[in-house]
């Protein structure tokens, strides 16, 4: 059984200042990686300059892009700034990749917005040429981290990754793309058991990441997240279903902790990735499962 890892993701920058002390916080916390996503949108930061700038004042977090928009790049360019981040963050550099999901940001960007398949099979060609870049220069590719929940995004994360990214998210049928809910437990496992197929005697090869959609330090964890979880109309699940959901984690520094060592025996999720609003809260459970 894999040892727990942590990742928090965080969604601004702010000034240099801030977001180096940011960095340096989530380290001295005890995070194992920091995460950036690759969104368009006001204050949304572009992941490789700031993991390159955040490497500069740290020593131990790894980075992730969590996850490129892969669609968004030419691979050729996409390899030149992997290799780069990876050499600037002295080899702490995770690579995160996707096929995106969002729409209204091809749109914004004036990128076709292809088919979930083309999406996918741009992804793979993307990665092949990654690797290629990779090779002719003889310098090492960073741990390969894909994400999805489709079948061909899991497929392609049995055959390629070195971790699978879940989301624990589902789109909503006939909602714009980018419009989720949560998955429930039965479903999150049907993922998770597809995978395991799919990859064979790879899956031993594979560490699996859940991101957590939301955690909330509380006494009750059911009427606090029901409390939450009436503010999000579309999340879908009941009472029931909410305190099993994997990606939900609610209750006392201990609880949260024992429900993450069932999980990871159930799901095998040892890496748990969180948003930044809960790193501060989350981290009591990081120390609750040091060495674990």
């Amino acid at each position: 059984m894999r040892r727990f890892r942590f990742g928090v993701s965080l969604r601004t920058i702010g000034s240099p200042a801030e977001w180096y002390a940011k960095c340096l916080r989530a380290e001295e916390l005890g995070y194992d990686v920091v995460a950036v996503s690759d969104h368009l949108g006001p204050g949304r930061p572009a992941p490789f300059p700031a993991f390159a700038a955040a490497a500069a004042v740290t020593e131990r977090v790894r980075f992730v892009p969590f996850v490129l928009n892969v669609p968004f790049y030419n691979p050729t360019l996409l390899a030149r700034e992997v290799r780069t981040t990876a050499e600037l963050t002295g080899g702490r550099l995770d690579l995160g990749v996707g096929a995106g999901h969002m729409k209204s940001e091809f749109e914004d960007a004036g990128l076709p917005w292809w088919p979930a398949a083309e999406r996918i099979d741009f992804l793979e060609r993307a990665l092949a040429e990654l690797r290629s870049r990779f090779a002719e220069e003889d310098a090492p590719a960073p741990p390969l981290l894909i994400a999805g929940n489709s079948d061909g995004m899991l497929s392609l994360a049995a055959r390629h990754a070195t971790i699978a990214g879940f989301s624990g998210l589902r789109q909503v049928p006939g909602h714009p793309p980018g419009t989720f809910r949560l998955a429930t437990a039965a479903e999150l496992a049907e993922r998770v058991a597809f995978l395991h197929e799919q990859a064979g005697e790879r899956v031993a090869e594979i560490e699996p990441n859940l991101l957590v959609q939301h955690v909330l330090r509380t006494e009750d964890p059911r009427a606090g997240l029901e409390s939450w979880a009436a503010q999000i109309p579309q999340l879908g699940l009941g009472p029931e279903e909410l305190l099993a959901a994997p990606q939900l984690l609610a209750g006392e520094p201990a609880r949260m902790a024992d429900l993450l060592r069932e999980r990871r025996e159930r799901y095998g999720f040892s890496y748990l990735t969180v948003f930044e609003p809960a790193m501060e809260d989350f981290a009591s459970v990081i120390r609750e499962l040091a060495g674990e």
